[in-house]
């Protein structure tokens, strides 16, 4: 008897919470690394002779590696289940940070960050954990999603000020050494012994609704449970969809202000006479907050409904942006706490949406190739706001312009989400 049927067998557990803590730990590692960029970023900017915008352009290789290949892994674990190409990208996700160790050059920077552990960062990212939860929760979907992505903001506070910490230390080149095997030791045996894909393989049914007939097989679900917008098979149909284009659009337009934010914060804080280990920590704690507001944005859109959540989270976080052009314009360093409050307030209310939302509108048996679909438009606009503010700076020695930037794709966001509307499509 395996582990997850022990766990089962206990009571009445249900074992979908369970897979909510592997997402949450696995989402801690993967956020934690992809943020921690910011950190390696100040580190081989004193080490190399590079600009901004092409250093900064390593982090949109990794994001353009992650765009190629997200629907690929949505679709596989579609196919295969999960374990078979989570596992996989853990080895090679080690194997990259390993190696980047050695980098010499920014070609090998960009080879190494920026496709191999791009690589394997897609594999263990939230477009397989968002695959599996949309199999375990419907009723309670927001606040499963929450909760597992809450793992991202744990991941930037703890990750970034212990990188910030290790490079003071020891440098950059046996930080990424510590990475790589620290991922390796946690990441593989906890997914190995403990992920399911789908709440059927343990007898169980969505958001663990009684469903057994007394010789244990599956009772018929209730309707309401397993009411589909419509045939998600027919991709064709979907691809066509005003929903799905709109779907598409309001991740992608945030995405680009969220990640001028992630990559550049630090860098423009040390720019405005904070020191380095004290600029990692005003990061992280922006990530303790989005890890708080993910739960209870996801436990809010359960209740209010998504776009009305979505909306109130992206105003907080534009008050959050506001208060870096505040620091900039003024260099009144009490700023920065309201900027960790309220851009961790409007970042934790992306990544609760974005799964929420898809699965609401096209869960089904493509769902983890649709929401690849949508992982791939959110590398590319991750890749686009990582290079372009950078861009800016090189061109006019300032972020202001980038700040004007974030406000705007914030905003128009906000429309898209009401046009995909989510409200009339959730299962009631």
């Amino acid at each position: 008897m395996d582990s997850a049927k022990r766990i089962t067998d206990l009571g009445k557990f249900y074992y979908g919470w369970m897979i909510v803590a592997v997402a949450l730990v696995s989402l801690a590692f993967w956020f934690g690394i992809r943020s921690s960029f910011s950190v390696f970023y100040v580190a081989l900017l004193e080490d190399f002779p590079w600009n901004r915008g092409d250093s900064a352009g390593v982090q949109s290789m990794a994001l353009i590696t992650y765009t190629l290949m997200a629907p690929v892994v949505g679709g596989l674990i579609d196919r295969f289940g999960p374990r078979r190409i989570i596992i996989p990208g853990i080895f090679v996700l080690t194997l990259g940070l390993i190696l980047c160790a050695t980098i010499e050059s920014l070609t090998q920077f960009y080879l190494l960050y920026g496709v191999v552990v791009g690589a394997g960062v897609t594999c263990i990212g939230i477009i397989s954990y968002s695959a599996i939860l949309a199999h375990w929760f419907e009723k309670k979907r927001g606040l499963a999603s929450g909760i597992a992505v809450s793992g991202m903001g744990l991941g930037v506070f703890f990750w970034v000020p212990v990188c910030q910490h290790l490079i003071s230390v020891w440098g950059w080149r046996p930080t990424f050494v510590i990475l790589g095997g620290l991922f390796l030791i946690v990441l593989l045996p906890l997914n190995a012994l403990f992920l399911r894909h789908k709440p059927e393989e343990l007898g169980q049914l969505p958001d663990g609704v009684k469903g057994m007939n007394p010789d244990g097989a599956h009772a018929p679900p209730p309707a309401a449970l397993h009411r589909r917008p419509e045939d998600t098979g027919r991709l064709v149909q979907v691809l066509s969809s005003g929903r799905f284009w709109a779907l598409m659009a309001f991740p992608f337009l945030i995405v680009i202000g969220v990640y001028i934010v992630l990559v550049h914060n630090v860098k423009f804080l040390v720019d405005q006479g904070i020191d380095k280990m004290t600029a990692a920590l005003i990061f992280a704690l922006a990530g303790v907050v989005s890890s708080l507001f993910r739960i209870f944005w996801g436990w809010l859109s359960d209740r209010i409904g998504r776009e009305s959540t979505y909306t109130i989270g992206v105003v907080f976080g534009g008050l959050g942006v506001g208060s870096l052009m505040l620091l900039e314009t003024t260099g009144a360093k009490i700023f920065v706490y309201p900027f960790f409050i309220f851009f961790g307030m409007g970042w934790g209310v992306t990544a609760p949406m974005f799964l929420s939302v898809s699965a609401d509108l096209f869960q089904g048996q493509t769902y983890g190739f649709i929401y690849g679909l949508v992982e791939a438009g959110i590398g590319v606009a991750g890749a686009i706001g990582a290079w372009v503010a950078g861009f800016i700076f090189d061109r006019t020695q300032s972020y202001h312009l980038a700040w004007i930037l974030v406000l705007i794709v914030f905003l128009s966001s906000c429309l898209f989400v009401w046009l995909a509307a989510p409200r009339k499509h959730r299962p009631v």
